[in-house]
Formats: C-alpha cells, structure tokens, sequence
C-alpha cells in the first residue's frame, strides 16, 4: 500500500463542474479513496517568489452528491513544492495564460510530479502534436495564408476550417464546395486570430462519429465514440455530440502503436486522442476529458490505471 500523497489540483472552480462528466472530478475522488489528500487552486493563483512557487489554495474533499460535490477548507498559502503531485487539469484556451503556467510548474517538477509534465504539456499543443504523425492524419495545413488555403480549398473541396488554438469544437466550419461563405469567413478568422488555421479535408466518417480514446503511459485503455447531431459537423458533447459504447478498430490500434512511445517518453502520462475513421486528427494532453463517459458505458475506471500510474512514477524521482 503506497503511503498516502499530498495532491494538489490546479484547475477552474470546482462549483462549476458536472460531476457526471468531469474526468478531474474522478480523478480526484479516485486519489481520495486511495487515502491521498488534495488541495485545490486556481492557475491564477499561482505566484512565483524567488525561488519558491506558491498558491493561495484550499484543503479538498469530494463527494458523489449532487449540489453538495465538495468542501473546501480555510484558505492557505501552499507551497506548492511540498505536494507530491500536481495534477494540471485547467481547461484550454492553450493561451499566453497557460504558457505561463506550465513555465510556473517547470520550477518544481520533477521532484514534485506534474501530470502531465509541463515542458511537454507546453511543446505538445493539439493540433500542433498530432503533426509529428502527418501519415496517420488527414491532409491538413496549417497557415494564416489566405491563397494557400483557396488552394487547399480547389484540391480537396470538402474542408473544415478551425482555429489553432481553438478548444471544445468552438471556431469549427465546415466549408463545402458551393459554400458561398468562404471567403467572408476567411476574413472573419484574420481579423479575430493572429495565429494561423487548421485547414483539413472533410472525413465522411465522422457521421459515424469522433472517437476519443484515452492512453495512459502511452497504451491504450479505453474509447467513447461521440456521433455528430443532426445538421452539425461537430462532435463535442456540449454541441449535442451524442456517446456510445465502443472498442477499438484495427487501425485504431495501429495508431495507438504507432504513437504511444513517443507519449510515454514525453512524461505524458494520461492523453485523449481523436480518431475519425482510419485518421488521427487531434492529441489532447492539456486537460483530456472521456474518463466518466468510458466508465458509464463499460465499467472501465481510467482513473484507476492513471493513479497506478502516477503513482510507479513516484518512487522514480
């Protein structure tokens, strides 16, 4: 039996969440039931003072009841190098904000364990990452370069145009071949983003669905797949994705396979990718989600295997 750690989770308020989906909900009550205790804070509350990152942060303790999911104790100015592991777990925008904290975070890890490591956290962006494996996705290009996409555009037809740094399927067109939009909508994008677009050809599969597996230490644990709505290109829940039950293809494997040592060595330890039909089009290891919808349809608690995880990585340092 591991001796019981001091966890600290640097996430959003933890009133707002859905204790029904949150995957850092289940993390935590899973770090909880292993007799571990937590602490919580804001990334902003982060503050660097020579050589000493602090956070003013409170005592956790959760529970599966809803309108009553935490308590919180007096507020307290952590040190935040006396944790043994801080689970980064605050959502995108993968901004200047995050940047920053990942930069924070890099003055205690490794002696107390980030997870996922913040250097990798921070050279890993989504749908910057997935570039590394260009064989394993669909033709993509990434540029703020207008002729360079109405070219894309005239190969390929059917495309869909998303921001670079966008999160939760907000910023995502799909543009059809006789969409008169086009071009206001490249207009549109250059005046609100200084960063270049994603511009991929249309899958047709993912009316069948986006499928979001979880690896963890670089092997694959499980899948939920989520089916676009009727009328809507995009998949996320939120947008009225709809999830089901599934396992992996062949191809799936095989990207998983192909992927997973370079996750593992990177230090990141818990990673939701996103498959659709034979392509792998984004690699998630910011604040990766699909843990509860996984459970709710196998009985599979990723949490679980996560913890082992973090956990076999202690004894390391």
């Amino acid at each position: 039996m591991p001796r019981s750690l001091k966890i600290a989770i640097q996430m959003d308020p933890i009133e707002h969440i859905n204790i029904d989906a949150d995957s850092t909900f289940a993390l935590g009550l899973e770090a909880q039931a292993r007799g571990h205790v937590l602490w919580h804070y804001h990334p902003r509350a982060l503050a660097l003072e020579g050589h000493r990152l602090l956070a003013r942060a409170n005592p956790l303790s959760l529970r599966r009841e809803k309108g009553n999911h935490f308590t919180l104790g007096p507020t307290e100015m952590l040190d935040v190098a006396t944790m043994d592991v801080v689970l980064m777990r605050q959502d995108p925008p993968f901004d200047l904000a995050y940047i920053t904290a990942t930069h924070l975070l890099e003055h205690i890890h490794p002696r107390t364990l980030v997870v996922n490591d913040p250097a990798e956290v921070r050279n890993a962006p989504e749908k910057l990452f997935v570039t590394r494996f260009p064989e394993l996705m669909p033709p993509t290009l990434i540029t703020a370069d207008a002729g360079a996409i109405r070219e894309f555009r005239t190969r390929h037809e059917d495309i869909i145009l998303k921001p670079l740094f966008g999160a939760g399927g907000i910023g995502v067109f799909r543009i059809k071949p006789d969409d008169e939009n086009f071009n206001a909508l490249l207009e549109t994008f250059s005046q609100l983003y200084r960063e270049p677009l994603v511009v991929q050809r249309y899958v047709p599969a993912v009316r069948q669905g986006d499928k979001r597996i979880v690896l963890v230490d670089g092997v694959a644990m499980g899948a939920v797949n989520r089916v676009p709505a009727a009328g809507e290109a995009r998949s996320n829940m939120h947008v009225g994705g709809r999830p089901e039950k599934s396992s992996l293809t062949d191809r799936e494997k095989e990207i998983c396979a192909a992927i997973g040592p370079e996750l593992a060595s990177r230090g990141l330890i818990f990673v939701g990718i996103d498959v659709i039909g034979d392509y792998l089009t984004e690699i998630n290891v910011t604040s990766p989600t699909g843990l509860q919808e996984i459970t709710h349809f196998d009985g599979t608690r990723l949490e679980v295997p996560i913890w082992d995880a973090i956990e076999a990585r202690l004894p390391k340092r």
